[in-house]
């Protein structure tokens, strides 16, 4: 799980000081529940095409892959939370619907020397909570990600969002067309809005549309990296769908809450309480990571996310034929050796 829930001891202090602390996690949680459970209903009557880039066709709502193998990304950490990397194709089951099936595909990080290819939205909030300080030091340290996959075929996208979805650079890898970009951030307006699950679904379809699933014969690690304060206001998408779209496009979202989420409660001398997207399983059920920033430097942390992003094995294999064209969703399932904790991509796969 990407983040610990808070125990509520069983009596309350009765000073003013403890009163006002367990009043503010209340209306953390109350915030939470008002920004993701409306969003939910509206969806279910409003939801309607969104556009990220302009004159383009609608992909269709789920989306297809080209072959009938199923292809799911795993992650692996030891105690430590350290990716393990070292694994072979018989250190790992594969269950459907709860029979074990045959691992038909296994690649890792390293193919005969090619390092896996890559294609990474960054998302960035940009509603007004975000403070200038911040934005500075998340375009240095998206400078910092790209660099740390320099070795590797990866192309990278930026996209801002509060009241609406801006992409500010399309896919690229050329570094120079980068910096610019990043340059960019600090110079652009802010929203009173915070979109964040309509920021990820563009994400996604913009991976859909321009980084095709496979490269050179590699399957193309896709990804979405969102850097927000935590609260989603005014979705017109709903965080189930964002999260059965991801999962059809086999992207991971990982998130970067920053201090401004945080910030709140430190006066309270209280650990973070998850957000509405920690909440919604957008993290867990796309096979990312959910973190927390600090006032430091953030380089070393978005290193990290790197490190993960393109350290996943994936496994593939496929259906039997009467469930490749059932319509129905089935359930996969990964085991590993004892002791580690895996993260896969997708629970499972919908047939056509």
């Amino acid at each position: 799980m990407p983040y610990s829930l808070i125990s509520v001891p069983s009596q309350l202090g009765v000073s003013s000081g403890s009163l006002r602390k367990w009043s503010l996690g209340a209306l953390v949680l109350a915030l939470i529940c008002f920004t993701l459970f409306p969003c939910q209903a509206q969806d279910s009557k409003t939801q309607r095409p969104r556009h990220v880039l302009p004159a383009e066709t609608e992909p269709q709502e789920i989306i297809k892959i080209d072959t009938d193998l199923v292809p799911v990304d795993v992650t692996v950490t030891d105690a430590t939370g350290r990716p393990v990397r070292n694994l072979r194709r018989e250190d790992f089951k594969l269950f459907e619907d709860g029979v074990e099936r045959p691992i038909d595909s296994f690649n890792v990080e390293k193919t005969e020397g090619a390092p896996r290819p890559a294609a990474i939205v960054f998302a960035l909030d940009l509603s007004g909570s975000m403070t200038a300080e911040e934005i500075d030091r998340v375009a240095d340290a998206m400078r910092e990600f790209s660099r740390r996959l320099a070795e590797h075929p990866a192309v990278f996208a930026v996209t801002t969002f509060g009241m609406h979805v801006k992409t500010i650079q399309s896919f690229t890898n050329d570094r120079e067309k980068l910096e610019r970009a990043y340059n960019r951030l600090a110079h652009e307006p802010n929203g009173l809005s915070t979109h964040t699950y309509d920021a990820v679904d563009d994400a996604v379809r913009m991976l859909v549309r321009h980084a095709p699933l496979t490269r050179q014969h590699q399957l193309v690690k896709r990804a979405v990296v969102v850097i927000t304060d935590g609260f989603p206001v005014g979705d017109v998408v709903s965080p189930e769908t964002v999260i059965e779209r991801a999962n059809a496009a086999d992207a991971s979202v990982y998130v970067v809450t920053m201090p401004s989420y945080t910030r709140m409660l430190a006066s309270a001398q209280m650990a973070p309480l998850p957000t509405p997207l920690d909440v919604s399983g957008l993290v867990e059920r796309t096979g990312g990571k959910s973190v927390y920033a600090n006032e430091k430097d953030l380089g070393p942390l978005f290193r990290a996310i790197a490190e993960e992003v393109v350290s996943s094995y994936v496994l593939g294999f496929y259906p039997p034929e009467n469930k490749r064209h059932d319509g129905k969703f089935h359930i996969i399932r990964i085991e590993g050796p004892q002791g580690m904790m895996l993260r896969q991509s997708r629970p499972g796969y919908q047939s056509q």
